[in-house]
């Protein structure tokens, strides 16, 4: 498998200053020589790169031939790398780095020409310019294959450049060279991907047109597309109507999932997502991709925050790119970010594919030592014993992962409300949804969104007809406690697995109360626990309230109450959970009731001065009933006479308005 050196090292390039961390420099070889030594010091001693020569890692071996490079006076990059899969682990064997001169620019087949139109234009025959490349085949290179866990050896090496390769003092200039180079490469590239979206004509009038008919179906429906300079499509956002009824329930905690973008196979679509009460992936949105830049990610925000009323989420969750992580600072202000932990732990199977080599447990060793800690000093003992275990103090990528650990590790994150069950359950991405229903590579965009759409209406239709099972299920239950059944009566089958675990542990804990007062303090821990994940956590109760406050703060990261504040309960005589407990979202009743709770104040004076600001809010109004009258034949009936009796009202408003002031009936 060959895969660019850009894409590898993305997260960690962009990311090494987040949070104002460093990621620590690459420890070097001890069979190769330090960059930073005497022997690269001076004008005329060097030490080159020979076959059979050692490093202790693919990295170290970078870092000499970099410095090596930048003596000599020319700049290098990494042309290819190639995986094997060994023990069940996608493992790094070879990596060849070369000349920036190496290689030369592809140019595109030429298409046969079309005859010329009589009336052509003469602005429409000139050619275009050709751009310059500053590749001319140079042939020096150097490539490393793995002969050990800590064993790279220079496989083949070339020296001779066939070009004049320059002082040391014009290698900032070479290097800045390369940054316009990209420059070029980035808008080849977003050329690139307009074509593969929309044809070879980069005709974007397929979307519109979609877009248009969606919205003679549906007046619900929302769009806008975003052009550049040249009025070529960079970017799009569109919102159907029964996104928006979804956001209204379930819109507390959204996830941007662009797993889409970064497969080749599949085009440029991300989604705004969500956990609906079942904890399954509802949509919120999709958004077409083409530039990736901060202010292109700032535009898909802001012009979804517009489709969906200017409401914000409590959280977002989206991949560790910093274009995405500063536009979401400037538009999400008030909304907690995270990153997605399932999306780094993948990436660590190629950071740390040396080290799983190896060690064959680590990878599930750093899940658990992320996954299972419910607050930071259990996760930073376990994350101390993990480091010096396997002596990784000086390992780049899990130092850069240390120090951006309050973007994404669950302990760090308690304060805020993800709708995350459980800790241990990666949540449903496009691309799994996708797999097996939709072949990617083989459908255009707009089949790709025809698909998927139709995926989701499947899955809502399922949910549906199973509504009515749902409303009286028979869950089996493990005690004997009241709370259970009382539990069982109100939540969906799948929270209330989650709940009655927590509910079956905490009688595996003993409780003591050690402090008196408004809140009393208790100490819950568990009872015969070895392990390291031992510890004493504190719990605050306030009895006439029965409210509670864990160290834990599972509650507010899941909404749903964690085993050491039901321990108390159960010590303090609370039989039945507190409704202020029973997060609506988990119920069966979580698209029930009229929410008109929902309706923001504040918006509903303003649409008393705005037609526009009527209609949206009209909608989504409308769009709930419709949902909620679709579910049975009896709501249907029931939504039809209502909808029925309104329409009758306002034509009779209209009538008497008309007949009071004949001289203005056009005017209502």
């Amino acid at each position: 498998m060959d895969y660019s050196s850009s894409d590898e090292d993305l997260s960690i390039d962009d990311f090494s200053d987040l949070e104002g961390e460093q990621a620590s420099s690459i420890p070097h070889s001890s069979h190769a020589p330090d960059p930073t030594s005497s022997e690269l010091d001076g004008n005329s001693h060097y030490q080159e790169p020979y076959p059979g020569m050692e490093f202790a890692s693919d990295s170290a071996a970078r870092t000499f031939y970099n410095a090596y490079a930048q003596k000599l006076g020319f700049g290098i990059r990494v042309a290819r790398s190639r995986t094997e899969r060994r023990k069940g682990v996608e493992v790094l064997v070879m990596k060849r780095f070369v000349c920036l001169k190496e290689g030369h620019h592809k140019k595109k087949a030429a298409a046969p020409a079309p005859a010329p139109a009589p009336a052509a234009s003469e602005s429409a025959s000139k050619k275009k310019r050709k751009r310059l490349s500053m590749r001319d085949g140079c042939p020096a290179l150097m490539e490393v294959v793995r002969r050990g866990p800590d064993k790279w050896v220079v496989n083949k090496l070339v020296l001779d450049h066939t070009h004049v390769v320059v002082s040391p003092d014009r290698v900032r200039e070479l290097q800045q060279l390369r940054l316009s180079s990209k420059y070029i490469q980035k808008q080849n590239l977003l050329n690139e991907m307009r074509m593969k979206v929309f044809g070879k004509d980069g005709d974007a009038r397929i979307l519109l047109d979609y877009f248009k008919r969606m919205q003679l179906k549906n007046k619900g429906f929302f769009y806008a597309i975003q052009v550049d300079s040249t009025n070529s499509v960079t970017n799009a956002v569109w919102i159907d109507a029964k996104h928006r009824v979804w956001y209204t329930y379930f819109g507390d905690a959204v996830t941007f999932d662009t797993t889409c973008i970064q497969n080749d196979n599949m085009p440029p679509l991300a989604c705004f997502s969500g956990a609906n009460q079942h904890g399954e992936l509802v949509v919120f949105g999709y958004a077409l991709v083409l530039d990736k830049t901060e202010l292109g990610f700032r535009w898909i925000f802001d012009t979804w925050l517009t489709g969906m009323g200017k409401r914000h989420p409590i959280s977002i969750t989206t991949d560790q790119w910093r274009s995405l992580a500063n536009a979401i600072v400037a538009a999400f202000p008030q909304t907690y970010h995270r990153f997605c932990r399932w999306r780094i732990f993948s990436r660590c199977k190629n950071k740390l594919s040396d080290l799983y080599f190896k060690f064959p447990t680590l990878h599930e060793e750093i899940k658990r030592c992320v996954n299972e800690p419910d607050n930071v000093e259990i996760f930073e003992v376990c994350w101390k014993s993990l480091v010096d275990k396997y002596d990784l103090s000086e390992n780049d990528w899990l130092g850069f992962l240390y120090g951006i650990r309050n973007k994404w590790v669950p302990a760090y994150l308690t304060t805020s409300f993800f709708a995350e069950l459980s800790t241990f359950k990666r949540p449903e991405s496009i691309k799994q949804l996708c797999r097996g229903h939709c072949n990617a590579s083989k459908v255009s965009l707009m089949n790709f969104i025809i698909k998927f759409d139709e995926l989701m209406e499947s899955r809502c239709e399922k949910e549906a007809q199973s509504e009515s099972t749902v409303m009286h299920p028979e869950p089996v239950l493990k005690t004997d406690m009241i709370m259970e059944k009382q539990a069982a009566s109100v939540y969906t089958k799948e929270s209330f697995e989650i709940f009655q675990s927590e509910l079956v542990e905490s009688l595996h804990h003993y409780t003591v109360k050690s402090q008196d007062g408004p809140y009393c303090k208790y100490s819950v821990e568990r009872v015969g626990e070895t392990t390291h994940t031992r510890y004493q956590h504190t719990v605050f109760f306030s009895p006439p309230e029965k409210k509670a406050w864990c160290n834990c703060n599972k509650f507010s990261l899941s909404g749903i109450l964690c085993r050491h504040v039901l321990a108390v309960f159960f010590l303090t005589g609370v039989i039945l959970l507190p409704e202020h407990y029973i997060t609506k979202r988990w119920t069966r009743m979580a698209r029930m009731g009229p929410d008109l709770e929902l309706q923001d104040p504040e918006q509903e004076s303003c649409c008393e001065n705005s037609v526009s600001m009527r209609y949206d809010d009209l909608v989504r109004d409308a769009m709930r009933c419709v949902e909620k009258g679709a579910s049975s034949p009896v709501c249907y009936k029931i939504a039809k006479e209502v909808i029925r009796n309104a329409l009758r009202e306002i034509a009779r408003y209209e009538e008497n308005f008309a007949r009071c002031r004949p001289g203005e009936s056009g005017k209502v």
